[in-house]
C-alpha cells in the first residue's frame, strides 16, 4: 500500500504542473523583447547591408549549395532498419538469500542487444525479416552465474531470434495476402488483453515493458478482402507458440520447486488453427467481431503425480468497439471461451471476459487511460481454487495509465498501475518512467518497476522485485 500512496504523489505533482505555468514562465523570459525598434533611414540601412554582405560578392566561391540528400548505397527496393540498446535493471529490495541461492539483491540486468529489419518493396508485393537478438552480462558482472540452472541461463542470458518475417502481396485492389512470421492485434486496449489473443507474450520479465513490445509473431497464413468501410480477414495459424513464462531459479518464479516443462505440439497438420475477424471504421467510431479456435496460451497439468502440462484447444469469440465523443475515446471488449482446461478438475470449462475504459485526451500534452476487466469462470467448482490452478470465479483486472509530454515532445512521462484486484489486492504492479529523445536516432530512458504480491498465480511472492530501470537506445 505505500507503494501506491508515493505513486499516487508523483502523480498528482505531474498533473498540477500545467502548461499554463510554462507559459507563465516563458512570458516572463520574454519580457523586454517588445519595445520599439530605433527607427533607421533607407541610407543606413544601405550602408549595414553593405558592410554585412561585403565578400560575399567575390568569384569563384569554393562551395555550393544543394537540396539533394545524399544517394543511399541500397537499391530502392531494399530498406535496412534496426536498433541498437543497452538495458539494465537493479534490484533494492529484495533480502539476503539462503547459502547456495542466488543472490537477486543489485544488478539483475545488463543487456546489450540488437534488432535488424529487411524490407523489400517491389510493384504490389512486400516482404520483410527481422532478426532480434541479445547478451546479458549480468550474471557474470555479480558473480552469481553458478548459482543459476543451465535451462535458466539458456532463457536469461543470451537469445537469438526469428521475429517478423513474411511475404505480403496485393492480390488484387480488394485482396491481400500475407504469408508468414506476423504479429496481429485484435481489441481496443492497450493495457488489459481480452480479445487480443492470437499472438503469444514474453512474461519473462513482467512490468518492464508495455504489451506491444512483448507479443511474440507466429507463423500463419492471412487472407483480407476489402469492401467499403469494412474488412474481412481469415487467418491459418501454422506455428503453435505459447507465452515465454518466467523460469524456475529466476526472482519471477512463482513456485518454490521446478515443475516439468509443457509438452508443446508440433508443426502438423492436426495441428492446424483458425481464425477470422469482421471489422468496419466509420465516423467516430469502429467495431470487429472475432472468432478463432486455437490452443490456449496457458498450460494445464494433465497428470498431477508426474506433473506433465499440455496446452487444449480452445474456442474463442469475441468483439469490441471505439466510440470516439470530443475528447474522450470509449472503448469495450467483451469474448466467450469454451473447452478451457484445468489441473483439479477433468470437466471443460467456458469463461466470459469483459473489458470497459476510457481514453481522455483533453489536457494539453496528456492522455489518461482508465481500464476495467472481469474474467468469470461459468459454473465455478470449488476445486479450481486449489493448487495448481489458484482459480477463482472472478478475476478483477485494473490498469491506469497517465502518459504526458514535454520540451517540445522530447521528454516523455508514463505513469502505468497495473493490477488484479482494487488496490492491487491480488497483485500488481507500478512502473514509473521518463523517456528523453536526445536526437531523432538515440533515446534515454530512467525509471523505477514497483511489485505487490497477491494471490493471482503469476503475482505470488513477487513483491520483493522492485527495481531500477535504465535503457540508452539507438534505431538507424
Amino acid at each position: 500500500m505505500n507503494k501506491i500512496v508515493v505513486l499516487s504523489t508523483i502523480l498528482l505533482v505531474f498533473i498540477i504542473v500545467s502548461p499554463t505555468s510554462r507559459a507563465d514562465e516563458l512570458e516572463d523570459l520574454l519580457s523586454g523583447f517588445e519595445e520599439e525598434a530605433t527607427p533607421t533611414t533607407d541610407k543606413d540601412s544601405e550602408v549595414d547591408l553593405d558592410e554585412l554582405l561585403g565578400g560575399f560578392e567575390e568569384e569563384n566561391q569554393s562551395f555550393t549549395l544543394s537540396d539533394d540528400p545524399p544517394e543511399s548505397v541500397l537499391p530502392d527496393w531494399l530498406q535496412i532498419s534496426g536498433s541498437l540498446a543497452l538495458q539494465s535493471t537493479v534490484n533494492f529490495s529484495q533480502q539476503a538469500p539462503l547459502p547456495g541461492q542466488p543472490d537477486y539483491r543489485g544488478l539483475s540486468m545488463f543487456r546489450g542487444g540488437a534488432e535488424l529489419l529487411s524490407d523489400v518493396h517491389q510493384d504490389n508485393w512486400k516482404a520483410r525479416v527481422g532478426i532480434a537478438m541479445f547478451y546479458d552480462a549480468a550474471y557474470l558482472l555479480n558473480g552469481q552465474r553458478q548459482f543459476y540452472t543451465d535451462e535458466f541461463l539458456d532463457q536469461y542470458e543470451s537469445e537469438v531470434s526469428l521475429n517478423e518475417a513474411y511475404l505480403q502481396a496485393d492480390l488484387s485492389a480488394k485482396l491481400d495476402l500475407k504469408i508468414g512470421r506476423q504479429i496481429v492485434v485484435w481489441g481496443k486496449s492497450d493495457n488489459i488483453r481480452v480479445t487480443d489473443i492470437l499472438n503469444p507474450l514474453d512474461l519473462r520479465w513482467p512490468g518492464l515493458v508495455d504489451i506491444r513490445f512483448l507479443r511474440l509473431p507466429v507463423t500463419m497464413t492471412k487472407l483480407d478482402y476489402y469492401q467499403g468501410n469494412w474488412n474481412l480477414g481469415g487467418m491459418v495459424i501454422h506455428e503453435p507458440r505459447f507465452n515465454k513464462f518466467p523460469v524456475y531459479n529466476g526472482e519471477f518464479y512463482p513456485f518454490m520447486r521446478a515443475i516439468p516443462e509443457p509438452e508443446e505440439p508440433e508443426v502438423s497438420w492436426s495441428n492446424q488453427q483458425a481464425a477470422m475477424s469482421l471489422s468496419g471504421i466509420f465516423s467516430g467510431w469502429d467495431i470487429a467481431f472475432y472468432a478463432a479456435y486455437v490452443f490456449d496460451k496457458n498450460p494445464y497439468v494433465s497428470d498431477l503425480e508426474s506433473g506433465q502440462r499440455q496446452y487444449a484447444n480452445v474456442f474463442f469469440g469475441g468483439g469490441a468497439v471505439n466510440y470516439a465523443v470530443g475528447n474522450w475515446l470509449l472503448k469495450g471488449e467483451a469474448a466467450f471461451w469454451d473447452g478451457l482446461r484445468f489441473s483439479t478438475i477433468e470437466e471443460d470449462k467456458q469463461r466470459v471476459d469483459m473489458l470497459v475504459g476510457v481514453d481522455y485526451s483533453g489536457v494539453i500534452e496528456t492522455t489518461i487511460t482508465l481500464e476495467f476487466a472481469n474474467r468469470h469462470l461459468v459454473d465455478f467448482d470449488d476445486r479450481l481454487s486449489q493448487s495448481p490452478d489458484g482459480q477463482k470465479q472472478d478475476w478483477q483486472q485494473f490498469a491506469f495509465r497517465l502518459t504526458r509530454d514535454f520540451l517540445n515532445d522530447t521528454l516523455h512521462f508514463t505513469l502505468l498501475l497495473s493490477s488484479y484486484g482494487i488496490f492491487a489486492g491480488e497483485g500488481g504492479f507500478e512502473r514509473f518512467q521518463l523517456e528523453y529523445d536526445v536526437s531523432d536516432n538515440l533515446t534515454l530512458t530512467g525509471g523505477v518497476v514497483l511489485y505487490q504480491s497477491g494471490d493471482f498465480p503469476s503475482f505470488q511472492d513477487v513483491g520483493d522485485n522492485d527495481r531500477l530501470l535504465f535503457e540508452i537506445e539507438y534505431r538507424f
